[in-house]
């Protein structure tokens, strides 16, 4: 049934289709700038999943810094306690008594993780193309084009046109750049510069609005290959056929032994004089060149490093040189698009935005953009898919893309908040497979997790903490402040749900149920009665980096860790009904701890309470960024503006006191909190904040600062939940859009029940909307107070026009 005044009608949604994919092609889908790259933060990203390239478009040394989502630090090892569970009993008892600073120091010396930090992510070197006669360059252009997967740069010197692309082969598993002179002819030597330290600069960028402007390059600015100063174990080799071999190992770390070896070979093909030597390719008279690189590590699982990357990359790079350049770009490009042209977004005119990005970044919040909170959605969706692919690792604290040996927090996978959101616009954005690494990540942790859980707590299932890194890492670290949260590993369990529920696949939900019912089987046996009888609760544990009192985080059931067994439990319990899992013991058991579970309590300041007890006003940071107790709100649908409206209104006390300025990620989940609130007036002015100079760096990554790749996604996800909304049995239109959008379109949004949407809006009102999904399917929309069912004819489709 439609209420009265919409009309039904069923149009072929696949004309739709072709209908988004035309009016794609009228988006803005370049980041494009007039200057070279000065710092790495405006430097372009290229990727496919597992290999990753910043291309900085120098003239007269085009830099290429490289990386491999495998090179991390370290080797297999355990770093579980052995003091653990002897200990837990004193840790419980103490918590009890309310001497947090007591068993704070006890976690510290008998359950924090031997040693007490993971693996850091590292770099894969530099390629630099230096190039003889490069001065006086004219007509100069960067860009990275999201809807072909391609970094750009062309410039005129005299007479002769030059012209660079540069991808990230899904198909061959090779990162392609191709070189080109017209009216001249190239001439250039290449070199590999080994990986090293970098200089991140926590606060470059801050509050700085000169910054986001390009800084000046002069054409024949060269850095150096510091031949002087390889590592041990690095070693560069002439290989056969143009080809040049580098091999090396990777770092030890916080006395964990330097266990894989990797190694990176770059092959030439081209019309000019190549030749190799010592260590350096020398490219002569050439008018058309294509480099290929290929980089592996000898990483096969976190527990065999017994890998063969020169084989790897020998194969790779010959395979490629052996198909034209015309159909590695062509097969490149068709890999890419499949995915991301599913989605289609336009806010505001159709008219492209003539300035460089960085310009129009300087000026967020100043002037009308709105074209550039779209381009930051297809952002986002362009590095998820760069930086997350089937068969590669998950997207890290960078993505993918990393300058140095040493980067900010390990850039290994924080999952407390970060690695989490690095998904939130999977499904929405119509990216689904791009959790396929996270999906095999969690079954990794749900092995080296059940040791934990079975030598810290006595438990069965499995369990990870706040952290983890390539060698699946689950004991805590860091310290009791900061990694004695023992619900790291049921939240990442969300994107896994969240994928079964927008795709509704019976295979990937049998796949996922031994792991949610692992983590469920910790948390039956971990969970204790509260003291007071208040019900069951995680001890020990904190509100994820927040103190209740000054240097105390330890605490007993924090409402983030009920809210996240609230939804674990509730999780297994659909999939053991769906599944028709025989275990009615174990359904019991879910059954009976979710329902004494405390509910979320509201504070004497009207705030939605962080804690058991009423700690959030002597807490020691009112501003801080975390909101993990807002995790009911969103990403989770637990508390929410149809059913719990007292502890909405709690939750933006909440917000209030937190403040809307924040971390860069933080600041991606207060805009997806208020979204979610149906603010968009409130959201629309923080997403002004997210998108300008102190948030956004020139190339568009996200800054905390330093750069932190979940910004980005958590941004792109809450822009979209500003205009399409899916939970608790609904979907919600243009619930938070804002009076600055009053015009725009959106194809192929996904919403859960495995199905998709295209909406089109005009002076803020619903104009259409088309659903696609399984014929006979019921939905509940709900658009400006009024609620429609609609039932999908026997094609799957349904129409509704304002």
């Amino acid at each position: 049934m439609v209420s009265m005044g919409l009309a039904m009608a069923f149009p072929g949604l696949a004309q739709a289709r072709v209908h988004a994919t035309a009016r794609g092609a009228r988006e803005d889908l370049s980041l494009w700038y007039d200057q070279a790259a000065g710092p790495w933060v405006e430097a372009l990203p290229v990727g496919n999943g597992r290999l990753g390239a910043m291309i900085f478009g120098r003239v007269a040394q085009e830099r290429i810094q490289l990386n491999e989502d495998t090179l991390f630090a370290g080797g297999p090892y355990d770093p579980n306690n052995p003091h653990a569970l002897a200990a837990l009993p004193r840790i419980r008892a103490l918590i009890d008594q309310e001497k947090y600073a007591q068993a704070a120091e006890l976690i510290a010396s008998s359950m924090i993780g031997v040693p007490q930090t993971q693996m850091p992510y590292g770099a894969a070197g530099d390629l630099l193309l230096d190039f003889d006669g490069m001065s006086g360059a004219a007509d100069y252009r960067r860009w990275l084009d999201l809807d072909t997967a391609i970094a750009g740069t062309r410039f005129s010197i005299g007479k002769t046109r030059y012209r660079r692309e540069v991808f990230a082969s899904v198909p061959e598993q090779v990162i392609a750049i191709r070189l080109t002179a017209s009216g001249g002819l190239l001439n250039f030597d290449a070199g590999y510069r080994h990986p090293d330290k970098a200089s991140y600069g926590g606060t470059d960028y801050a509050g700085d609005e000169s910054a986001t402007s390009a800084a000046s390059v002069p054409w024949d600015y060269r850095e150096t290959l510091r031949e002087q100063q390889r590592p041990a174990g690095l070693a560069l080799h002439d290989d056969a056929d143009n080809a040049l071999l580098i091999e090396g190992r990777n770092i030890a770390e916080a006395g964990i032994a330097a266990a894989l070896r990797y190694a990176v070979r770059v092959k030439v093909v081209g019309d000019g004089r190549i030749a190799l030597r010592d260590g350096r390719i020398e490219v002569r008279g050439a008018t058309a060149v294509t480099l290929l690189v290929a980089a592996a590590t000898s990483y096969i699982s976190f527990a065999d490093v017994g890998g063969d990357p020169v084989a790897t990359v020998r194969r790779q790079t010959d395979a490629a040189a052996a198909r034209p350049y015309a159909r590695l770009r062509e097969a490149h490009v068709r890999a890419h698009q499949t995915l991301f042209r599913r989605l289609s977004l336009r806010i505001g005119p159709d008219a492209a935005d003539t300035r460089p990005t960085d310009r129009r970044i300087a000026l967020a919040g100043k002037q009308p953009d709105p074209a550039l909170a779209a381009l930051y959605v297809q952002y986002g969706r362009y590095l998820l898919l760069s930086s997350s692919r089937p068969g590669s690792q998950p997207a890290n604290l960078q993505g993918l893309w990393n300058e140095g040996t040493n980067p900010p927090w390990g850039g290994k996978y924080t999952i407390n908040i970060n690695t989490q959101m690095n998904y939130w616009p999977a499904q929405a954005a119509n990216l689904g497979e791009c959790v396929e690494p996270l999906l095999r990540m969690v079954e990794d942790l749900a092995l080296t997790g059940a040791v934990t859980a079975r030598q810290g707590y006595g438990a069965r299932g499995w369990v990870a903490h706040h952290n983890t890194d390539l060698w699946r890492a689950t004991a805590p670290i860091d310290g009791p402040l900061w990694g004695m949260w023992p619900c790291g590993g049921a939240w990442l369990c969300q994107a896994l749900w969240d994928h079964y529920d927008y795709q509704r696949d019976e295979a990937w939900l049998r796949r996922i149920y031994p792991l949610l019912k692992g983590a469920s089987l910790f948390f039956i046996d971990a969970l204790v009665e509260d003291p007071r009888g208040r019900g069951w609760v995680t001890s020990p544990s904190i509100s994820p980096e927040n103190q209740h009192h000054e240097g105390v985080a330890t605490c007993a059931g924090p409402a983030m860790d009920r809210q996240i067994i609230r939804d674990l439990f509730g999780w297994t319990q659909q999939a053991h009904a769906l599944l028709q899992d025989g275990d009615a013991g174990f359904a019991a058991e879910l059954r009976a701890k979710r329902a004494r579970l405390p509910a979320d309590r509201i504070g004497a300041q009207g705030q939605l309470q962080e804690w058991l007890e009423d700690w959030d006003a002597g807490a020691p940071e009112q501003r801080h960024r975390h909101v993990s107790h807002l995790y009911g709100v969103y990403p989770s649908e637990q508390i929410n503006v149809r059913d719990t409206p007292e502890l909405i209104a709690a939750a933006k006390v909440t917000l209030n006191t937190r403040g809307d300025k924040s971390t860069g990620w933080a600041t991606a989940w207060r805009l997806a909190l208020w979204a979610r609130m149906g603010e968009g007036e409130r959201a629309y002015g923080i997403l002004q904040g997210l998108l300008g100079p102190e948030r956004t760096y020139p190339n568009m990554f996200d800054a905390h600062p330093p750069f932190q790749i979940d910004g980005n996604f958590g941004g792109a996800a809450a822009i979209l939940e500003m205009l399409v909304q899916s939970w608790g049995g609904e979907i919600r239109l243009l619930a938070a859009l804002p009076r600055a959008w009053p015009d725009g379109a959106l194809h192929g949004v996904r919403v859960r029940g495995g199905a998709e949407l295209n909406l089109e809006w005009s002076q803020g009102r619903l104009r259409q909307l088309q659903l696609r999904g399984t014929p006979g399917q019921k939905f509940t929309v709900r658009h400006g107070g009024g609620r429609h069912e609609i039932v999908l004819d026997t094609r799957g489709r349904a129409t509704l026009r304002g």
